[in-house]
């Protein structure tokens, strides 16, 4: 996509290829683009209005409808905040008194939209021109161009001076879609972020999941959130907004079971109601260890990310079987948000020829494989497993006081 792509689909010719490139995407691609030039659409013209409906399918997992009047870039899109995690971050900002915000480095305004629902007046600032201009187009789409703007310019060089807040999410991939690993090639770069919290005191930055703690500014709170499983984010809460140093956000959206966790409003996306769960507390407590039990619980990534397994293994009352294992050992079967969990069966050092001869006995032909602290690749043991049979079980694939050991087990319902 690029500025003349979109204004040409933002013409009512361009409308109306939308419009019909909607009715054809999620089909054979060809077959789609032979359709829309039939019906006398230009050719570049049908070929971008198809790549823009077939975004903009793929946006109804993190935007729900509203991904319909939308416009994206694929690397856009990947790295887009999903309107529910969005939806609870700009509640949170202005239950704290937020009225204005600085959203540096906006990308397709995907926070910017939540926060200007939320009735906060925000200030985008986008380095790229495509990308701040698709920015704009969303935010009139949303009928929400008169609380959110957009200035293409080096979010370094902005003046955050009379604003209550400011949120912050670098770029961390190289042109191209390769991923940054080191925050001092982020743009804008990590040093600048961290100065931010000095400068504006209400400062939220969004970072990747796999930050390492030693970077997390000392008083902020990190926070990890996970949704339908699936780990997403973290985030650092910045002065008077920080709460306890450490916390794990489990979302749960419909399309998810959501156990035993209290459901909540998503937000004002039309994207339906949310199951929520937190779990706090300082990430530095180190969680007894013990013999593998009963149950075992496998921890939400946000739990495990967040250093909490120590927190969340006392309010199941259990234990590690090896210090460095997430995996939780237990008595009982607790319901709970934070973990999936699964009753031992057996637990085996661990052998391909006495576990295929267990699994055959039992006339399992159907595993799903889990795995901590192995090297294991879980597809090749799956081949080699050689199962046939009606029956399902699951393995866990882990370490108990060090030694491989493979532990097979069946699920627990939510409930207990």
């Amino acid at each position: 996509m690029d500025l003349d792509q979109l204004a040409a689909l933002r013409t009512p010719v361009g409308v109306a290829a939308l419009a019909a490139a909607a009715d054809v995407a999620g089909g054979d691609p060809l077959a789609a683009a032979t359709a829309l030039r039939s019906a006398g659409l230009p050719g570049p013209l049908a070929a971008t209005a198809l790549t823009q409906a077939e975004l903009r399918r793929r946006a109804v997992g993190k935007f729900g409808p509203a991904a319909a009047g939308m416009f994206f870039t694929r690397s856009g899109l990947e790295q887009a905040t999903r309107s529910v995690v969005a939806d609870r971050r700009a509640r949170r900002l202005r239950d704290a008194g937020v009225r204005t915000l600085a959203d540096l480095g906006c990308g397709l305004g995907a926070d910017a939209l939540a926060a200007a629902r939320a009735g906060i007046r925000v200030y985008g600032v986008e380095a790229d021109p495509t990308t701040a201009a698709l920015a704009a187009a969303n935010a009139e789409a949303a009928g929400l161009a008169a609380c959110f703007t957009v200035e293409c310019a080096d979010a370094t060089g902005f003046d955050p001076t009379g604003l209550d807040a400011v949120f912050c999410d670098p770029a961390r991939r190289a042109t191209g879609g390769r991923r940054i690993f080191d925050p001092a090639a982020y743009s804008p770069p990590w040093d600048f972020v961290l100065g931010l919290a000095r400068r504006v005191p209400y400062t939220v930055v969004k970072v990747a999941p796999g930050l390492d703690h030693r970077l997390i500014p000392p008083g902020a709170e990190a926070e990890w959130v996970s949704v339908d499983r699936d780990l997403v984010e973290a985030a650092l809460w910045c002065g008077p907004l920080a709460g306890p140093a450490r916390r794990a956000t489990v979302l749960r959206t419909a399309r998810e079971s959501a156990g035993p966790i209290p459901v909540q409003p998503a937000g004002g996306t039309g994207s339906g109601r949310v199951a929520v769960a937190q779990l706090t507390g300082t990430g530095a407590v180190q969680a007894p260890v013990g013999p593998v039990r009963r149950y075992v619980h496998d921890p939400d990534g946000a739990v495990v990310r967040a250093h909490l397994v120590a927190e969340f293994a006392e309010g199941v009352a259990g234990s590690l079987a090896d210090p460095d294992i997430a995996y939780v050992y237990a008595d009982t079967a607790t319901p709970t948000p934070f973990a999936r969990c699964l009753e031992v069966t057996d637990v085996l050092p661990f052998s391909l020829k006495r576990l295929r001869g267990l699994l055959r006995g039992r006339r399992v032909g159907r595993v799903e494989i889990l795995k901590r602290g192995s090297a294991l690749d879980p597809e090749r043991l799956r081949h080699d497993l050689r199962l046939s049979g009606d029956e399902p079980a699951s393995l866990v694939l882990t370490r108990v006081a060090g030694a491989p050991t493979v532990l097979v087990c069946r699920p627990v319902s939510p409930t207990g």
